[in-house]
């Protein structure tokens, strides 16, 4: 087995990538310095600057662009083995048809010239591959890297939906929803606040997107819900009627995948790397959110297990997510204390959260609510409590970006309702989507 093409998989071989990806990083900034200086002599300071700031940033959209996998994972295993396909589906074309749609448009409805004051930008159809050298200096992002940054962002909104409609959702709807989150809803939001937007000039902040991105993202998975209703069993005859997991571990592995991921989310934010006043910001950033995903999980452990009388994983899972999307709007403005109460109160209240979807009948198959829209919120209020965000901003943010998600996805998905084909037939979920949508299953049988 020593020739196998998946030996570097082994422990050994997984040491020894791990051990070359800083050198890997080394050796590209250092080809890229002599390529630089080659024509026109000695590398500037400058050049330098942009060129370790848009190197850095690719990799984290790399990171951030991963955490689709991770999303996958948690989906599929999440929920029942005969929707695997159909999860894992979605979660490829939220990737394959977002980042075509916000590269046509949803990119200059971001951060394109205003045409509406602080409400609506444009800027044309596309990218430009093209900077003028001119403008070359720290700070400075090539479009092409930007754009990518942004575009992974994007494909995060959209894909959180996924899980919470899964089991009872056709293909097809599924896509538009895809198309207008990733060209139209989410960008609009992104302005707002990212763009130079209304909410920017009142002095609203979210620096990763606890609101921007991830309550958009939550509130239309609330609103998806809500629309199709329960999957069949869930709340027959008056109970809770949990309907299991079918793959604990794949979740797990998701969780993992997307705490990694999360370091090109958090970090990846500052945007500039160079100086001093920046790597110590990246760095802060990067404990915080690693402190308050651990609190998040350990809170939500526990509360769990008060409740239930046993340690539940899933409860300890969603919780590290929880922690990780509270921290996500003020991770650059709090100290290490306060990141660890930021992310014990999003993982106290991701238990609450789905407990309170229960008792409404609310089916969010993977607690995509709980986790992205309720800790969202608090992410971005908990800049106020903890970072001096201004509060009456932070006040009008967390219930401006709900709303705007839920009251459009919720009219988008009764508008697909109401021309037929949103939701499966009983037989069909009974079935299984994997083989009703796909023809395919995901264990095929020996």
């Amino acid at each position: 087995m020593s020739g196998s093409p998946l030996s570097f998989l082994r422990p050994h071989g997984v040491g020894s990538l791990c051990r070359a990806l800083p050198l890997a990083l080394f050796l590209a900034l250092v080809t890229a310095r002599d390529a630089l200086a080659s024509g026109d002599g000695p590398i500037s300071p400058e050049v330098l600057s942009y060129t370790i700031d848009n190197v850095v940033l690719f990799l984290a959209a790399v990171l951030v662009l991963f955490m689709q996998a991770g999303f996958a994972m948690v989906e599929a295993g999440f929920n029942s083995a005969k929707n695997t396909v159909n999860i894992l589906f979605k979660n490829v074309m939220d990737v394959c048809f977002g980042v075509l749609v916000f590269w046509f448009v949803g990119y200059n409805l971001m951060y394109g010239p205003e045409i509406v004051s602080g409400v609506l930008a444009w800027g044309g159809f596309g990218v430009s591959a093209r900077l003028d050298p001119q403008a070359i200096g720290p700070g400075v992002l090539h479009p092409q890297v930007d754009w990518l940054f942004q575009a992974a962002f994007a494909a995060t909104a959209a894909t959180i939906v996924s899980g919470a409609v899964a089991g009872r959702m056709r293909v097809a709807p599924y896509l538009v929803y895809t198309v207008v989150i990733t060209g139209v809803i989410y960008p609009i939001a992104g302005f707002w606040t990212w763009g130079g937007g209304w909410l920017a000039r009142l002095g609203f902040q979210d620096f990763a997107g606890s609101l921007v991105v991830h309550s958009v993202g939550g509130f239309a998975g609330l609103a998806g819900a809500m629309a199709l209703g329960p999957r069949l069993g869930r709340f027959d005859n008056g109970g809770r009627n949990p309907l299991p997991a079918h793959n604990i571990a794949m979740a797990a592995l998701g969780v993992f995948i997307l705490w990694i991921g999360w370091y090109g989310f958090n970090p990846g934010s500052q945007l500039r790397f160079t100086g001093a006043a920046n790597v110590e910001t990246t760095l802060l950033v990067a404990v915080n959110t690693t402190l308050a995903a651990a609190a998040g999980g350990a809170l939500a452990t526990l509360l769990a297990w008060y409740r239930e009388g046993k340690p539940d994983l899933g409860y300890g899972l969603n919780g590290i997510l929880a922690g990780l999307v509270g921290i996500t709007a003020n991770a650059n403005m709090v100290g290490n204390l306060s990141a660890m109460a930021i992310g014990g109160v999003a993982g106290v209240l991701v238990v609450l959260g789905m407990l309170l979807l229960e008792r409404l009948r609310i089916d969010d198959a993977v607690g995509a609510w709980p986790v992205h829209g309720l800790c969202g919120v608090w992410g971005g209020l908990a800049a106020a409590f903890f970072g001096g965000a201004p509060l009456v901003a932070q006040l009008v943010g967390s219930v401006v970006y709900p709303l705007w998600s839920f009251v459009t996805i919720y009219g988008l998905f009764r508008a697909l309702r109401a021309l037929g084909d949103l939701r499966v037939t009983p037989e069909e979920e009974r079935t299984g989507l994997d083989v009703v949508e796909h023809g395919m299953v995901a264990y095929a049988a020996d």
